[in-house]
């Protein structure tokens, strides 16, 4: 008897799970300002505040210094966090609640400084909600509809035909031209791309020219400017003409904001699995 391996099981598309409708989802409005998400906010039932939504920030959030006063908060130790470049310690203080919509995490301690210090105007905040904000569902980043949708009832699957899988957050395969490579997903980057200058001969013939100096968290990078002629390839997304910041000392490939604002991003951290699709 001759026995035969079966073949691996596929899973849906990976873009029809995320358009698929879900009566359990929290659906959240959000507004854009240079690319970056911003939705109402609660700190121990007060508020709304106004939070980024950054993929690129590790844990469930982080507050202005600002707010600290007005609710009656201290600080209560002190943490390490890292911008990808440099490190620094800030200060956290201990909350007993923080929410979105009826998304709710309690018993937090978070990290505290002056963000307004670098982003002022309309593009101020009060604090920052991390990708651990949403660990335990599927998060839904709709940018077309400005609309943010958050659900335990489905899910993506690694065997889902487009997925992109992850290791290390949120570090997915992509493609520039033929070449494989793996970049970062920043929701929380205004730009549209950033390629350290080690790579950029693999990724752009074209020329580059001095740009602004570029601010991350903890200090400031000197970046110089060119394009990426593409087809940059994400999941089902195709970028072309991309324009870049290029740094000696960043150490990766990011996509941030500025290109993901033209596509649905769905991150399920529980199967480690993320879909980009066309809005």
């Amino acid at each position: 008897m001759t026995a035969f391996a079966s073949a691996p099981v596929r899973g849906k598309d990976a873009c029809s799970v995320v358009r698929a409708p879900d009566a359990r989802a929290i659906a959240v409005p959000f507004s854009v300002v240079d690319g970056r998400i911003y939705v109402q906010a609660k700190v121990n039932g007060k508020g709304p505040f106004r939070f980024a939504v950054d993929t690129g920030a590790s844990g469930v959030g982080r507050l202005d210094a600002s707010l600290l006063p007005k609710l009656g908060l201290e600080s209560s130790g002190t943490a390490a966090t890292s911008d990808g470049v440099a490190t620094a310690e800030v200060e956290t203080t201990a909350v007993e609640s923080l929410s979105v919509g009826s998304i709710e995490r309690k018993d937090l301690s978070l990290i505290t400084r002056d963000y307004r210090k670098h982003v002022s105007g309309e593009a101020a905040f009060d604090g920052i909600l991390g990708r651990a904000f949403f660990a335990d569902g599927l998060l839904v980043i709709d940018y077309g509809a400005r609309k943010l949708s958050f659900s335990k009832s489905s899910g993506l699957s690694r065997n889902d035909k487009g997925v992109l899988p992850y290791e290390r957050a949120f570090r997915v395969p992509i493609t520039i031209g033929d070449k494989s490579f793996e970049a970062n997903l920043d929701s929380g980057a205004n730009v549209a791309m950033v390629v350290p200058a080690r790579l950029w001969p693999e990724v752009s013939g074209s020329s580059l020219e001095k740009a602004a100096s570029g601010q991350l968290t903890n200090g400031k990078i000197e970046t110089s400017k060119g394009v990426v002629p593409g087809p940059v390839k994400a999941g089902a997304m195709r970028w072309f003409d991309v324009d870049a910041k290029v740094s000696e000392r960043f150490p990766e490939i990011l996509i941030g904001a500025h290109a993901l604002s033209s596509s649905v991003l769905a991150i399920d951290q529980r199967s480690r699995s993320i879909a980009l699709c066309p809005n």
